[in-house]
C-alpha cells in the first residue's frame, strides 16, 4: 500500500480495471473494523465502495473482482441478489430497495487508481 502526494492510497494499475469486467478489491478499516473496499470501471470512469451489501453486511463479489451482473451494466450482490448502479451505489432492485453502497472516494491518475481514505473508511492497520 502506497500513499501519494495527494494522500490517496494506490489501489492498482489503470488497466487491471475492466469496463463492466473484474474489479478490484484493496484492505481497509471500515468503522474500526478489518474489511474491503472494491473499484469497478463503468462508462469509462472508475468507481469504489466499500465491499458490503446495503441489506446484509456481506461482501458483494462472487468469486474475488467479480461485482457486476452478467450484462455488465449493474453491480449486484452474490447473496441475495441486490442490484446496485455503479454510478451512485444506489440499490435498483433486490431486498436492499431503498439503500445504497457506501461510496469512497476514488481517482485515476497517470495510469493509477487512488483511493482517498475519510473519517469512516481508513487504510489497514500495518
Amino acid at each position: 500500500m502506497m500513499a501519494d502526494q495527494a494522500g490517496g492510497v494506490l489501489v492498482c494499475g489503470s488497466d487491471q480495471v475492466l469496463e463492466g469486467g473484474r474489479g478490484v478489491r484493496f484492505g481497509v478499516r471500515a468503522f474500526g473494523d478489518k474489511a474491503t473496499g472494491f473499484v469497478v470501471r463503468h462508462r469509462g470512469k472508475v468507481y469504489a465502495y466499500l465491499n458490503r451489501c446495503a441489506h446484509v453486511p456481506i461482501e458483494l463479489d462472487w468469486a474475488e473482482g467479480e461485482f457486476f451482473e452478467s450484462s455488465g451494466l449493474y453491480l449486484m450482490c452474490s447473496t441475495h441478489g441486490a442490484i446496485y448502479v455503479p454510478e451512485s451505489g444506489f440499490c435498483a432492485g433486490g431486498p436492499c430497495k431503498g439503500g445504497r453502497l457506501r461510496p469512497i472516494g476514488v481517482r485515476e491518475e497517470d495510469g493509477q487508481i487512488y483511493w482517498q481514505p475519510d473519517e469512516f473508511i481508513k487504510p489497514p492497520a500495518a
